[in-house]
């Protein structure tokens, strides 16, 4: 009978706990609305409509219910703070066992390089040697070796590392390069080139300080190597290549572009990463004068770039480029540029102009002969802040953006949520992400 009595007194108790949250939550955002609305009738305290305004009992209702059903549902699903409403971040990150299921990570990708499954459908690698001493014969357990196979993989590190290649990481087709859970930095040498090859996810590094390297011979593959002239020392460089998608990573400081995209590459996601230091951020399309980039499609979506970058987020060439949710918080000449005509959907991005009143300006084009406004860029749902404007150009319809259109874009008012966690993140096992 005391067993039962006090099983009951703990039931009670959890019941008012929850209940008394519950109407903490909905207290607060009626106060919320309250707020919401004393301010709106106070902007229109010198209007002549003023008279005519009224509380709104249906609004304040339909809050009510709609944060009961919130609560409820977060209830249900045992967690209160880790949706976030980025759609990549809420597939996976609330899963306690993320380290188990490091592979369901190939089913959250969204935008133009949806489809890149990188090593699903292989075996673990487990990196385990930092070194790089041999870039024609690398040893077994190094990252080179892993990533130069015939088979799909994905790869895993055995601890935290800072990995200084001697030349290119020239990758494989079919691969995941999947650093949660440690610390691992590709740093100080030649850092990532995908060229001429599919299905590529690189989540969780840490790439800085990457150098020019090259007239030197690597491996790229078991039964193949070759030749490499200089490499220009981009971080990432994404060369004749499809389905890549590129996610989570901290970018800083490296010899030419963080992210380069150029010789047909398409099919490509860029998203959740964390820019800073560096002048040429992100270069998408090889030349004026390479037509192949006209098929070209790229979805930037929910990164984060941060201080002492400078221009080119991204600079564009010939196809179509969906830029959505991004955080916008430096630059020091532009953030958008382009040539050759290329499609510029920009949606839903926070941006925060620099105080130099000559660099207000999102964009940038480059184009001698005043053929620029009828190139297709638009702003739709973007928040231009300290003085930021976005010049539009082309034709406003949305079937003109239908091949720049990757994935629906939210409310610019919640970027800063949406890219809270861009860049590497802090992932430990036993724990959501």
């Amino acid at each position: 009978m005391e067993v039962k009595l006090f099983q009951i007194f703990v039931l009670v108790m959890a019941l008012l706990s929850t209940s008394a949250m519950a109407i903490n939550e909905i207290n607060a955002g009626m106060e919320s609305l309250q707020r919401s609305e004393n301010s709106s009738m106070a902007e229109r305290s010198g209007d002549a409509l003023n008279e005519h305004a009224v509380d709104k009992p249906e609004e304040i209702a339909s809050n009510v219910e709609m944060t009961i059903h919130n609560y409820t549902a977060r209830r249900n699903l045992n967690f209160f703070s880790c949706g976030t409403g980025n759609p990549i971040d809420d597939c996976w990150r609330c899963d306690k066992l993320w380290y188990a299921r490091r592979k369901h990570l190939a089913n959250c990708a969204i935008g133009f390089g949806r489809n890149a499954i990188g090593g699903r459908d292989g075996r673990y690698y487990v990196v385990s040697d930092p070194g790089d001493d041999d870039p024609v014969n690398p040893r077994p357990g190094t990252l080179r070796h892993a990533v130069i196979q015939d088979r799909p993989l994905w790869i895993v590190f055995k601890r935290d590392m800072v990995i200084t290649l001697k030349q290119e990481l020239i990758m494989n087709s079919f691969k995941t390069i999947d650093a949660r859970g440690v610390n691992v930095h590709i740093a100080y040498g030649a850092c990532i080139t995908i060229q001429f090859i599919t299905n590529v996810i690189i989540h969780g590094l840490h790439i800085h300080d990457c150098k020019s390297t090259g007239n030197a011979m690597v491996r790229s593959s078991p039964s193949h190597y070759g030749w490499r002239t200089m490499a220009d020392g981009d971080g990432i460089s994404i060369f004749g290549s499809s389905h890549i998608w590129i996610d989570h990573n901290s970018l800083s400081n490296c010899a030419d572009g963080l992210i380069d995209a150029i010789m047909g590459s398409t099919a490509i996601t860029i998203s959740n990463n964390f820019f800073t230091h560096h002048n040429e951020v992100m270069l998408l399309g090889h030349s004026d004068t390479y037509v192949r980039d006209k098929q070209m499609q790229v979805t930037i979506a929910y990164n984060h770039f941060g201080e002492g970058l400078i221009q080119r987020m991204p600079r564009c060439r010939h196809g179509y480029f969906h830029v959505v949710n991004n955080d916008y918080t430096h630059w020091e000449m532009y953030a958008i540029g382009g040539s050759a005509n290329p499609t510029i959907n920009s949606q839903g991005n926070r941006y925060l102009a620099p105080q130099n009143p000559f660099a207000k300006e999102v964009t940038h084009r480059v184009d001698g002969g005043g053929q620029w406004k009828g190139w297709n860029w638009r702003s739709e749902g973007d928040l231009l802040l300290n003085g930021a404007f976005f010049t539009a150009s082309g034709v406003r319809t949305a079937a003109s953006y239908a091949r720049a259109s990757s994935l629906g874009a939210k409310s610019s008012s919640l970027v800063g949520t949406l890219t809270s966690g861009a860049g590497v993140l802090n992932c430990r096992r036993g724990n959501m992400c």
